[in-house]
């Protein structure tokens, strides 16, 4: 499907010679980012392999964005008027793209120095469509950091390798993955019709036949909500974005990507069951009456054993800090109360109430962060 949601049946792309380098364009959509993106833009010229363009859309800010932006010598484009989101707004930066893939960059990302060398390898093979790296939090300075900070290290650590292992990654983040620019052309550029175009553009590509790669290597530190505003703002909009994919591919993911149809039912079963899961310990003491002390022994052990083996596994791949993960710990039950909550709202707002025409879903994004 193309992001309009026409059918786009168009064959691979023609193969790239193998003893040609990849060009590559970092294309970096910013509104009111002045704080932070000279950060961004450092470590986007610090590459081993260096991008061939940098190019910043300056999306309408109110701020000193563009002059930022500028002060770096990098490329940048404006529109006449507010995009209104980071699809639209990598959209109006794509015709200026002349590189064979082009990789998108949050404003507040920062990429390891060997991101590209490692990002560009898997487009050697010609199914590759997309690529995304390892995305850890950069600040784990207040509760909602550090929840994330955990809930990154799990999924990255956990469920990405077993997915890519499977040829079935759920989400290329949107943060720092890279793309094949004629085909994301031919596609329609990055999908509107849903608030996550990442997740729309992995799953509309591997139900044509094309791969999706995790590339676990390549490491991106993204910020993060810093308090519980935004990241309501920010979870309600990955919610209820993976709910309107689930409703838009779910027919022809079953026939055409069955494995990844299996991940998202997986996920779906998770999202309806997390509730349960929490509230058993109380259901077991309170109302069957059953021993507190042995009920939390398993509970909890159950608990520490899934948790804790990816992340003893993170901790040792990235050289992390015990410390700092075990201070960061408990905040990540903050987080899954939130995501819980906004997951069930998707779940009745995206899969009952827009198909019942009973509301339009989420249609207005907002930034996770101020």
């Amino acid at each position: 499907m193309s992001a309009t949601g026409t059918t786009d049946l168009a064959a691979a792309p023609a193969s790239l010679p193998r003893t040609e380098r990849l060009t590559v364009t970092a294309l970096v959509p910013a509104h009111n980012e002045e704080e932070g993106l000279g950060d961004t833009l450092t470590s986007l010229l610090a590459q081993s392999e260096p991008f061939d363009e940098i190019i910043v859309v300056d999306d309408c800010s109110s701020d000193r964005t563009g002059d930022v932006a500028r002060s770096f010598g990098v490329t940048v484009v404006r529109p006449q008027h507010n995009r209104g989101s980071k699809a639209k707004a990598q959209n109006y930066g794509l015709p200026h793209v002349h590189t064979d893939l082009v990789l998108p960059v949050d404003a507040d990302t920062l990429l390891a120095p060997d991101y590209v060398e490692l990002i560009k390898a898997p487009f050697r093979e010609d199914r590759v469509a997309i690529a995304a790296g390892c995305v850890q939090t950069r600040f784990d300075d207040t509760a909602t950091e550090r929840g994330r900070c955990i809930e990154y290290l799990f999924g990255f650590h956990f469920q990405r390798p077993i997915q890519n292992a499977a040829n079935s990654p759920v989400v290329c983040s949107g943060c720092c993955s890279a793309f094949r620019t004629d085909e994301l052309r031919r596609f329609g550029g990055f999908p509107e019709r849903t608030i996550v175009e990442d997740m729309d553009y992995t799953w509309s590509k591997q139900i044509e036949g094309r791969r999706a790669v995790y590339v676990g290597d390549a490491v991106a530190w993204a910020a993060d909500p810093t308090d519980l505003v935004y990241l309501r703002k920010q979870v309600w909009r990955w919610m209820a974005g993976f709910f309107q994919n689930v409703r838009i591919h779910s027919g022809q993911m079953f026939c055409h990507k069955p494995l990844l149809f299996l991940w998202i039912l997986i996920a779906c079963w998770d999202i309806v069951t997390a509730p349960l899961w929490y509230v058993m310990p109380f259901f077991l003491i309170f109302v069957l009456h059953q021993d507190v002390g042995t009920t939390l022994m398993w509970w909890l052990g159950f608990e520490m054993v899934l948790m804790w083996l990816p992340l003893i596994y993170a901790i040792k791949r990235r050289h992390l800090s015990w410390v700092r993960i075990l201070r960061n710990f408990p905040f990540v039950y903050m987080n899954k109360m939130v995501n819980v909550f906004y997951a069930w709202k998707a779940l009745l707002v995206e899969l009952i109430g827009v198909p019942l025409k009973l509301t339009e879903g989420l249609v207005t994004y907002e930034k996770g962060r101020a």
